[in-house]
């Protein structure tokens, strides 16, 4: 098995290659007579100075600018269909259309105090079917690669640019499931974090997995200071697996085993992950059993209102049922954030925007 590089430059000159016929980035530049400083520029034009196109590297010889882009070398991987906004300009969730015509969507979130988080996907679909959520229940169709992901974050960086602001926090929340794609987000993040390129610390990515306790020690040792966020959505066996099909493979201790391992040799806080489901997740009974679990550990709770979907069987607890829930967890001393609902008018639940236009995968593919 060849070695997966983890070098933002190469992944990225390579794809660009690739998408314009070309065998890699050395390919592409050996085609245009291109010194390996001309790949470098066209890099940072891209990922740092945020252009659109080729045409507008003005660092370039025209007649060079002219001949990559006749030949097919576009900066973009992901091309927006519907970028929608919630009516208090908080939220803007866009669907991208992919080179195979496969879409997936990424969501901006503006907050308050100049903080703006980009969730962006890492698959077209998902295969762990988790009971409450639109993708899970559209199915999979295949991985995205490092610069397909990339481009989603890029596509709003450019927006925000354009008012003067820039993506501070990127959450791999999107469609997918980031661990059953593993190599190509952590290109990802390499593209994200690269200092030459887009420049976003570590600590302000957050990756969020279903529980695959394999890809969770994995994670460990990469040694970075990515955040790890843990899709629990219930505090036992019993109800978990109701939902999420992956708790029949990996179980509830088996998972909170891995994030102990995780803690202890990264020494990073775990946070997880609690969508309110009403009646079903969100009793007292559910919060005791939470809270014992929780309790004593480098763990953080984040509750997150639900967006009902059109394929779920759920509807969302009510927000004084939230904060009783986080009552009897902060009671019993564990660090809690009720989670703000935003976008609930533009469909920004994942897999909202894309179950509109492709509710069901037609087959899926290998991971």
């Amino acid at each position: 098995m060849a070695a997966v590089t983890r070098d933002a430059l190469t992944i990225w000159t390579d794809d660009v290659a690739r998408r314009a016929g070309f065998a890699d980035g050395a390919a592409l530049a050996a085609q245009f007579g291109m010194k390996p400083f001309r790949l470098r520029q066209l890099y940072r034009a891209a990922a740092k100075e945020l252009l659109a196109s080729v045409a507008d590297v003005t660092t370039l010889p025209v007649e060079l600018r002219d001949r990559l882009y006749d030949a097919g070398v576009r900066f973009s991987s992901v091309t927006p269909v519907v970028i929608n906004r919630s009516g208090d300009k908080q939220t803007s969730k866009g669907l991208f259309r992919l080179h195979d015509g496969n879409e997936v969507e990424a969501v901006l979130m503006e907050h308050h105090g100049d903080r703006n988080t980009v969730c962006i996907s890492s698959q077209a679909g998902c295969a762990f079917a988790c009971a409450f959520c639109s993708t899970g229940q559209a199915g999979f169709t295949r991985n995205l690669t490092s610069t397909e992901i990339f481009d989603q974050a890029r596509h709003f960086a450019r927006e925000l640019a354009e008012r003067g602001k820039r993506v501070t926090n990127i959450v791999f929340m999107g469609m997918g499931e980031p661990f059953h794609n593993y190599d190509a987000v952590m290109g990802a993040v390499a593209l994200l974090n690269d200092a030459n390129g887009f420049g976003l610390g570590h600590r302000h990515i957050t990756i969020s997995t279903d529980g695959l306790v394999d890809k969770i020690d994995r994670f460990a040792d990469e040694h970075l200071q990515v955040n790890l966020a843990i899709s629990l959505h219930a505090p036992n066996d019993e109800i978990r697996s109701r939902i999420m099909p992956v708790n029949r493979k990996f179980s509830t201790s088996e998972l909170l085993a891995a994030c102990e391992r995780y803690v202890e040799k990264t020494k990073r806080k775990v946070f997880f992950e609690y969508v309110m489901l009403a009646g079903f997740n969100d009793s007292a009974i559910c919060a005791d059993e939470l809270a014992h679990l929780m309790r004593g550990h480098l763990y953080h709770v984040n509750l997150i209102p639900y967006n009902t979907t059109p394929d779920g069987p759920f509807g969302g607890t009510d927000d004084a049922g939230i904060w009783r829930f986080a009552k009897i967890l902060d009671e019993a001393g564990v660090p809690t954030t009720v989670r703000k609902n935003m976008g609930r008018d533009i469909a920004a639940a994942c897999g909202q925007l894309r179950a509109e236009t492709q509710p069901r995968a037609h087959h899926a593919v290998g991971a």
